[in-house]
């Protein structure tokens, strides 16, 4: 029924140029319903890196969606990081930093930023997502076409996955992952840590995911290369993690995730005009 190309950390300053190149093949090789860019861009945000990262990414087939990423500010500039962190974001990919996103009749993808210019702690590339992000999300979410996978992108994991070699710590994460998954999101697609995985929400049917990919950089973690290929029918979600072996793309790994039903039907899916308890306490 449909299909998702995701991409993320490429990194661009310190990408790796064949596997980036080679992604760029694959994804016109390959029919898919939506290119999907989950943030890291460039390494610094200089103007370079920005430049060669929206060609790639015009390069790419359409519909394409973008999101921002930690390392997609004015790295070395403390008043834009502070003022207008995304401006040269937005500028090169044409993509609003809050508050985008994507709908057709099969899928729906509402992208949210969990990255900040900077904030009050020391470790400025850690993830934050406040409640009126999150009940805007989950809002738009709630009046997605039915029977559509819906989607929530955004850079850090909600949900960390135990054992990556590093950690989003999105402060609120875990309470928005619920709140997403009881507006019926199916899967909450991520970067930042550089290695693919897929598990559930621990919420309701446990038919709600969270999915992270790997890194088109250099800057590896323990996986190659990669990117994910997210198919899905009626009945099954199936996350392919699509690692660069110094050639060509093949499987590196593969999760096959049951798909929730209610959104499936007008009758049992989360009510577009109501929020749930979880969003309402939000609020």
């Amino acid at each position: 029924m449909g299909r998702i190309l995701q991409f993320s950390d490429i990194h661009f300053g310190c990408e790796h140029k064949r596997a980036v190149a080679a992604a760029l093949d694959y994804a016109h090789a390959t029919p898919n319903d939506l290119v999907l860019i989950t943030g890291d861009i460039t390494q610094k945000g200089y103007p370079a890196e920005f430049k060669a990262a929206g060609e790639w990414m015009r390069a790419m087939p359409e519909p394409r969606f973008v999101i921002v990423g930690n390392h997609d500010v004015p790295y070395w500039d403390a008043v834009a990081r502070v003022f207008d962190p995304w401006k040269a974001f937005e500028t090169a990919t044409g993509f609003p930093a809050h508050d985008g996103q994507f709908c057709n009749d099969t899928v729906m993808v509402r992208g949210v930023v969990t990255a900040r210019g900077w904030q009050a702690r020391p470790n400025w590339s850690k993830g934050v997502i406040d409640l009126d992000q999150t009940r805007r999300a989950a809002e738009a979410l709630r009046q997605a076409p039915i029977g559509a996978l819906r989607v929530l992108a955004c850079h850090h994991p909600l949900i960390e996955m135990i054992g990556t070699p590093m950690t989003g710590d999105v402060k609120r994460g875990d309470a928005a992952a619920l709140i997403f998954a009881e507006a019926g999101v199916d899967l909450i697609m991520t970067g930042h840590v550089h290695v693919p995985f897929a598990l559930p929400i621990d919420l309701a049917d446990r038919c709600s995911y969270a999915v992270g990919c790997g890194t088109l950089s250099h800057r590896e973690r323990g996986s190659p290369p990669g990117f994910n290929q997210v198919d899905w029918d009626a009945r099954t979600i199936t996350v392919t993690a699509m690692a660069w072996d110094g050639q060509k793309y093949s499987s590196h790994q593969i999760w096959r995730l049951p798909r929730r039903q209610d959104t499936r039907k007008a009758a049992t899916a989360p009510s577009p005009n109501e929020p749930g308890a979880l969003e309402k306490a939000a609020v």
